[in-house]
């Protein structure tokens, strides 16, 4: 991989960087590029001049920026395909008529490049392996054969022109040396700048102490809430439960002989389920009873406790009772 040549991203030459990947070495600056770009401006003002220089068409075409070049560094295909034909290469569109009829597999081709609002890069075969050399990626990016024709139908989905190179590519170390030897990619290559961008996110996260302790007291608020209305819950579910197993005992110390109201049998009805979601499994008529037992049990103890407390001492109330027994 280290003998692959890899342009990086500089500003917005990404045309250069595209035709140098390609070529695999330093074969065009933007200055060679720009006279490139002047040279079709050129041409294409004195075809415009050919219909008259006093003309609107020509005025206009005067007042208008190069169509081929501008300041930010992007250069057009025709400033590209002008470049490679100074090396005999040519190119077609990929999904064109013409191309197509051919029925040419994409791995038996030698490069392709690619565009995308005004962002170009190369796919180029270097030995028997086929490698994405975006000038955006930290290093080249190993393509399978398998995946290349998915991988361009990706592009062309996502919006891209590719463009098939056709000619000889000038010789480069890296065909020779991956022409006897096959290499293998652990790790795919990141964006440029997408590691930088990750680690200054992390470090104003933890420069920020204020909003993550914000967000730490805020997430305990939240669980102690959901913690209170749980409690909540289930109390009033006790004592549902308990109100309806008092309205059982008291409709069933009336008899089975006295008629019952509709809302004393949906009163029983409630119980019987509430019983049942709880103890999971169904009340006998002896259960019932225990039930009622403790419950009357408990009602006399807190009654009792109830008098104790609020009754005289006891050797008053003795001696008060044997008077009145007297």
């Amino acid at each position: 991989m280290e003998s692959i040549f890899h342009e990086k991203q500089e500003g917005s030459l990404c045309a250069q960087h595209c035709l140098n990947n390609l070529l695999q070495g330093e074969y065009f600056s933007p200055v060679e590029l720009s006279s490139i770009a002047h040279q079709l401006d050129e041409e294409e003002r004195m075809r415009m001049a050919e219909g008259g220089v006093q003309s609107e068409e020509y005025r206009t075409f005067l007042q208008q920026p190069s169509g081929n070049m501008d300041d930010s560094g992007f250069f057009s295909i025709q400033v590209i395909s002008n470049a490679l034909g100074v090396w005999g290469l040519e190119i077609i569109l990929f999904n064109s008529r013409e191309y197509q009829q051919l029925n040419i597999n994409p791995i038996n081709e030698k490069a392709f490049i690619c565009n995308y609002k005004e962002h170009w890069f190369t796919v180029r075969k270097l030995g028997q392996q086929w490698f994405n050399l975006n000038s955006l990626l930290t290093g080249p990016e190993l393509i399978s054969d398998t995946y290349l024709a998915l991988f361009l139908a990706q592009l062309q989905q996502e919006g891209y022109s590719i463009f098939v190179i056709q000619g000889n590519l000038p010789d480069c170390e890296a065909d020779q040396i991956l022409g006897i030897m096959r290499v293998e990619q652990q790790q795919r290559p990141k964006l440029i700048g997408e590691d930088e961008a990750n680690r200054m996110s992390v470090e104003q996260h933890v420069s920020d102490p204020g909003h993550s302790t914000d967000e730490a007291l805020l997430d305990e608020d939240e669980e102690e809430l959901r913690k209170a209305l749980a409690l909540s819950r289930q109390d009033m579910e006790v004592e549902d439960e308990e109100a309806d197993l008092r309205r059982a005992i008291q409709l069933s110390m009336q008899g089975s002989s006295k008629p019952r109201s509709p809302g004393e049998m949906n009163a029983v009805m409630v119980a019987s389920s509430a019983s049942e979601s709880s103890d999971k499994e169904t009340l006998t008529a002896d259960e019932l009873r225990r039930r009622r037992q403790a419950y009357f049990d408990r009602q006399s103890q807190q009654q009792t406790q109830s008098s104790t407390h609020d009754s005289k001492p006891a050797g008053e109330d003795s001696g008060t009772k044997a008077s009145q027994s007297q």
